[in-house]
Order: structure tokens, then sequence, then C-alpha cells
């Protein structure tokens, strides 16, 4: 039988500490909002990626989910083309 370990969230069981968890999460959460304005607008690919200053490629990473792919700083650089401030707050542990 082998051990399982738990983990609270899946951010948590991918990364190596709690630091680069709280990075994956916060950047997921981002990536989701911004997703969900480009759906909701109902934008192609290529019109996102021109209101968002970047190219189709990178609007197809944003909307596969592929995190690994984006730094906080360039979701908030797409948020902001978007007109849209991103905004962030501390919780406690």
């Amino acid at each position: 039988m082998s051990n399982h370990e738990t983990y609270a969230t899946v951010w948590d069981a991918i990364a190596y500490t709690p630091e680069q968890a709280a990075n994956l999460r916060a950047r997921a959460e981002l990536m989701q909002q911004i997703v969900a304005i480009i759906g909701a607008s109902g934008w192609k690919q290529s019109e996102a990626a021109e209101r968002c200053v970047v190219t189709q490629p990178r609007i197809n990473d944003l909307l596969r989910g592929r995190v690994s792919c984006f730094s906080l700083d360039a979701l908030v650089n797409i948020a902001t083309a978007l007109g849209r401030r991103a905004h962030l707050a501390l919780d406690t542990a």
C-alpha cells in the first residue's frame, strides 16, 4: 500500500513552495477573469489579440489556460489593455 499526500489546492500539489503555489493561484484567477471578459465580448481570437495588444497565439495560450506561459506582469498588462484595473488583496492564511 502506498502513502498518498493530500493538498489544500491543486496549486499546492504541483508547486515546490507555498510562494510558488500562491503565484500560480493568482495567475490562474486573473486568467479566468480575462477569459471571461473575452468570452462575454464574443471576440474571435484575432480581435481579442488586437484589443489585448498581444499575438493571437498568446490569446490561444490564455484561452487554453496555460498558466505557465504568463507572468503576473503580463496578465496585468492584458487586463489594463482591456480597460480593467487589476486589484490584489491579501488574505489571512
